[in-house]
């Protein structure tokens, strides 16, 4: 979902709603794998674990969690099983504390750059997602960190544009819909007034 937006809005989107209700698409440790490779993060092979599983949903609430502080959205108390704010930034940078750190390497002769992963490289791809997520709530950009209002949407997305007020075309559009129906609806009302 949202294959425009960065690594952290399309964690938070893997939870997601619909006219049959709320979605997780984080059930097993092979979505997280499935979700990894749709946004291009490279698991060297690696496969999600059981843990890993945990860790990627409990940075996925946290970040949703946090999301919701910073656009003022109170409907996440339901759906992100977060208790408060310090728990849920100590998720994100625990997770961030996993990125790979530069080292120097020897091969043979040569001196050469390498990287240090503590971990797999599925728990180095959600390090480099809760990285992100830092830089994305951290800095003045979270200041365009929107939540979409549309009926029964529960996604995030970065507003880029003046005009962008929902996370999607079909939001948008079923958010018009809405305000015509209601529109109709008034204006019978008032012909049989």
């Amino acid at each position: 979902m949202l294959p425009d937006e960065s690594l952290p809005i399309r964690l938070m989107s893997t939870i997601w709603a619909d006219a049959e209700g709320l979605h997780d698409d984080l059930r097993e440790p092979s979505d997280v794998d499935a979700w990894l490779d749709a946004v291009g993060v490279d698991r060297h092979g690696a496969r999600t674990g059981a843990d890993e599983l945990v860790s990627a949903r409990a940075l996925r609430d946290a970040v949703r969690f946090l999301a919701a502080q910073v656009t003022g959205d109170d409907r996440q108390a339901a759906i992100a099983p977060v208790p408060d704010v310090g728990v849920a930034v100590r998720c994100v940078n625990a997770a961030a504390a996993r990125l790979p750190a530069p080292r120097l390497e020897i091969n043979g002769e040569a001196v050469r750059e390498g990287v240090a992963i503590d971990g797999s490289a599925v728990t180095a791809g959600l390090a480099r997602v809760a990285g992100e997520s830092i830089a994305l709530l951290g800095s003045s950009g979270a200041a365009r960190l929107r939540a979409c209002y549309a009926p029964g949407c529960v996604l995030y997305f970065v507003k880029a544009h003046p005009r962008r007020e929902w996370c999607s075309v079909a939001c948008g559009n079923r958010v018009r819909a809405a305000r015509h129906y209601e529109k109709t609806r008034e204006a019978a009302r008032a012909r049989q007034a």
